[in-house]
């Protein structure tokens, strides 16, 4: 009995040999980036470590931390696995609890958002494909408040997010 494997993508590594290029990150490393105490970011593979396949965050929101409301990205898919907590996370039709080890995949073009509610802190993975630099997006939240609503609006263009009203 012959099994039929589906297709693989081209091979991308054409070296007659392989090489030592995995790198080790550790769970217990500081957060790469601190928004204010209320939501840390761990890059654990940016499009820059991975060459623009994807971009991986760990992200750990506080306590009634909030997150972003409906929106979408025309560049990327985006997913989300819970890791600890409750994270709330719209699907383009309704806001949902999402628990340890739920999933919540977002293909380009799809309306999400997600935020913390609970008392209790959250932890989950994102993930962005192709990669995008999104450790640009993250730390520019930070300047928000001292830009006009025409340099907002650019600032979230040129980084793939458009919000939606529902």
């Amino acid at each position: 009995m012959s099994l039929v494997v589906p297709p693989y993508p081209p091979p991308r590594y054409t070296k007659d040999e392989p090489e030592v290029s995995a790198w080790l990150k550790r769970g217990d490393e500081p957060a790469d980036y601190d928004s204010f105490g209320l939501v840390k970011y761990h890059y654990l593979a940016n499009q820059d470590a991975t060459d623009g396949d994807y971009g991986l965050y760990r992200v750990e929101i506080a306590p009634n931390g909030g997150g972003p409301g409906p929106h979408f990205h025309r560049a990327m898919s985006e997913a989300f696995f819970v890791l600890s907590g409750t994270v709330t996370l719209y699907d383009g039709r309704d806001w949902a609890d999402a628990h340890r080890n739920d999933f919540l995949y977002v293909p380009p073009g799809g309306i999400h958002g997600f935020r913390n509610d609970a008392d209790e802190p959250a932890s989950l993975l994102m993930l962005f494909a192709p990669g995008a630099p999104r450790e640009h997006y993250f730390e520019g939240m930070a300047q928000l408040g001292e830009m006009t609503d025409d340099e907002r609006r650019e600032w979230f263009i040129r980084n793939d997010n458009f919000f939606v009203d529902t």
